[in-house]
């Protein structure tokens, strides 16, 4: 390992939005940690990775389980000494409406969404801490700004990710460790794809620039917030939606 190399942590990592950013950091020759409950995805994303000439890393576990969180800040530092970055990318829907929706479906989304975040960052700022330096971002959404019909589960997940991010970044702040958020508009993915026609352009004629955006367009952020450039920048919320919320 590089001595000049840094070391990402990407939850959710296989595909998408998770997979975007993680090639994206790579490309800038830092060493990822590929997290995701899908192992043979996550696999064949960090081959991908390793194609830029950086180490890859597969740690599977579900980020709602406290001894998988562990789990995989250990094998990061057993594997490449330290943590320098944590991107809290994973995440699920189980849409509903409110009078439908089951107990289930509520904890299962809040649980993965905001307990997850919670619990890999409590582990990572222990590594983070002790060398006095270390940035965590967090994928809320749009969702958690504005309300949206048949995903209380989710808005309420991803609300409480941006305060969470608050909350995290005033503690350890005096540790050299910038906590931010990123909250995506209607990104273009394999599951959007797949939503009906009509619910798109619903989605599309709410946005100014009239288009969708890339899981490209959240790593770029992401790329920003891990680097010097943005020294100065903690605790807050990154809109990334084409003009959707202003």
């Amino acid at each position: 390992m590089s001595d000049q190399a840094r070391v990402a942590i990407v939850t959710g990592a296989a595909q998408g939005i998770g997979k975007a950013i993680a090639v994206k950091l790579a490309q800038e020759g830092n060493n990822i940690v590929v997290s995701d409950i899908n192992e043979k995805k996550a696999a064949e994303t960090a081959e991908e990775l390793k194609q830029t000439g950086v180490q890859a890393l597969v740690v599977k576990g579900d980020v709602s389980k406290a001894e998988d969180a562990a789990m995989l800040i250990k094998k990061t530092v057993e594997t490449f000494g330290t943590v320098d970055y944590l991107i809290n990318n994973a995440g699920i829907t189980r849409d509903n409406l409110i009078i439908r929706m089951s107990e289930q479906e509520w904890d299962m989304v809040l649980n993965i969404n905001l307990k997850g975040v919670f619990l890999c960052s409590q582990q990572a700022v222990r590594v983070m801490m002790k060398k006095r330096f270390g940035r965590i971002v967090n994928i809320a959404s749009v969702s958690g700004i504005l309300g949206t019909a048949g995903q209380a589960n989710y808005a309420s997940s991803k609300a409480g990710v941006m305060a969470l991010t608050k909350t995290f970044a005033r503690e350890f702040g005096a540790r050299n460790i910038n906590v931010n958020a990123i909250a995506p508009g209607y990104i273009i993915t394999e599951m959007t794809d797949q939503l009906p026609e009509n619910v798109k352009e619903e989605y599309l004629a709410q946005i100014p620039l009239k288009r969708g955006g890339t899981p490209e367009d959240i790593a770029n952020v992401v790329s920003f917030l891990i680097s010097p450039a943005s020294s100065y920048i903690t605790g807050t919320t990154i809109h990334v939606n084409g003009g959707m919320v202003m």
